[in-house]
């Protein structure tokens, strides 16, 4: 199976990707949870400019297990995904900011899906339960904002290097892995009630 290699920040919508494609990313990955989200949220309704720049990038729905040196730097111990439906009310947040690619858990509901459509962008799986072969991905952590959410909460920058294996879960012309699976089971689910 081929490798789609991307490199962030994504200057062009990712169109030729879809559900099912594995894909690995270079260059800069944030992470942002529920919190972060808030936050970029308020900054955006009050005109202010984010401390980090987001525009056609990507978000990562992760909490980062870090090391705090002795030169009050960070080091990565492991990095796994957490759910993303919980960001679904924020998907106003990635229209704003044109953010191509968002990696998770689990999926996403509607209104992530037509963002995505809106901004040529893709919804990419995380593997649950490998954190340590996700944290093999990033060769260093670049920068840290907004430590006073707390470390899961803060948005951590990252380098990545063949950041993956990721696969779409959905895509920007509206397909979804996710819908696709839900509906299945609610027409098997109804074809054994119907038995």
């Amino acid at each position: 199976m081929k490798k789609n290699i991307i490199t962030a920040p994504i200057d062009k919508e990712l169109k030729d990707l879809t559900i099912g494609d594995i894909v690995y990313i270079n260059g800069t990955i944030m992470t942002a949870r529920d919190m972060a989200h808030i936050r970029m949220r308020e900054y955006l309704h009050r005109g202010e400019e984010l401390p980090f720049d987001l525009r056609c990038g990507v978000v990562f729905h992760a909490g980062p297990v870090v090391k705090k040196m002795n030169d009050e730097s960070y080091e990565l111990s492991v990095i796994g995904p957490t759910t993303s439906i919980r960001m679904e009310p924020y998907a106003d947040v990635l229209v704003e900011l044109t953010i191509r690619a968002v990696i998770g858990k689990g999926g996403m509901g509607e209104s992530t899906s037509k963002t995505l459509q809106h901004v040529g962008g893709v919804y990419l799986q995380a593997p649950p339960g490998c954190a340590v072969k996700l944290a093999q991905g990033v060769k260093r952590i670049q920068a840290v904002h907004w430590l006073d959410l707390g470390v899961p909460e803060a948005v951590w920058v990252l380098e990545a290097n063949m950041f993956g294996p990721l696969i779409v879960g959905m895509d920007s012309k509206g397909s979804s892995i996710y819908r696709n699976v839900r509906e299945s089971a609610l027409s098997r689910v109804e074809e054994l009630i119907v038995r």
